[in-house]
């Protein structure tokens, strides 16, 4: 396999990466000799479960560091920030992945259970949109982007369609994309790239925490032209070819990476 970002010293840092698509993306790019920063949040009790998985991210031969802590909280990013600026040194950040997944699933209206209010909107829009500029300014302005660094972030149907308890997270995405395409106008002289991937359907821990999730992937397996659900792996691959050279003139899209579940 080739390894085309091992002699770069390159560094991909990876907002919640301890499951689902950002997990994945970690090996992926791992595989291709990307160094690799995971910031998560996880439980004491998951820890085990969790360092197994890092452990094949380590066998890859490449740098590894992994901080379990509150993303969102200014003190916990500088120290991230600072860590990470005396691990990479001669090194860079190629690759910045926002894959959050922190957010209120309540419905607008109910009578038994409780319903949304405006801080359920401030919590989801500030977690899963507004902390991907927080870490893109923070990271700019310690001078680790490499010079022709990429922004990925995940989004999802959710940004034209509405469903029964996902309407925080909707809005969420909603403004994720439009920081996005900001951050690919204002940053790219220079020389970093954002695009969002609109992720299918995908059995995710995060997915499941939806109620009628069941439904949606019989639903999503019925309409999608290849008869599945979209892998973790189906995302990662996408990641891996942005963050390689050839992708540098992908710049504030919203690319769907579904098998065709968008069409219909």
């Amino acid at each position: 396999m080739v390894r085309e970002f091992k002699q770069q010293k390159y560094w991909a840092l990876i907002l919640g990466g301890s499951s689902g698509l950002g997990l994945a993306t970690a090996k992926k790019l791992a595989k291709h000799g990307m160094n690799i920063c995971i910031v998560h949040r996880n439980s004491r009790s998951q820890e085990e479960s969790i360092n197994t998985e890092f452990q094949e991210i380590i066998s890859e031969n490449v740098a590894f560091k992994s901080y379990n802590l509150d993303a969102f909280k200014s003190e916990k990013r500088d120290l991230v920030i600072s860590e990470l600026k005396e691990l990479i040194r001669e090194g860079s950040i190629r690759t910045l992945v926002h894959s959050v997944a922190k957010g209120n699933l309540k419905p607008m209206v109910d009578q038994d259970e409780p319903t949304l209010k405006h801080d359920d909107f401030e919590l989801t829009i500030n977690a899963m949109a507004i902390s991907l500029y927080d870490w893109t300014k923070a990271i700019f302005e310690s001078d680790l982007f490499s010079k022709d660094a990429r922004i990925v972030s995940f989004t999802s149907e959710g940004n034209s369609k509405a469903w029964r308890h996902y309407a925080a997270v909707s809005a969420a995405k909603v403004a994720l994309e439009a920081i996005t395409r900001n951050i690919a106008l204002e940053y790219a002289p220079y020389g970093i790239r954002a695009n969002c991937i609109q992720a299918g359907v995908t059995d995710t821990a995060s997915l499941r925490m939806i109620p009628g999730s069941e439904k949606i992937k019989e639903y999503t397996i019925r309409r999608n032209p290849f008869k599945r659900l979209t892998q973790p792996e189906d995302v990662a691959n996408m990641v891996y070819l942005l963050s390689k050279d050839e992708a540098a003139w992908i710049n504030g899209c919203v690319i769907p990476v579904d098998g065709g579940e968008h069409i219909s």
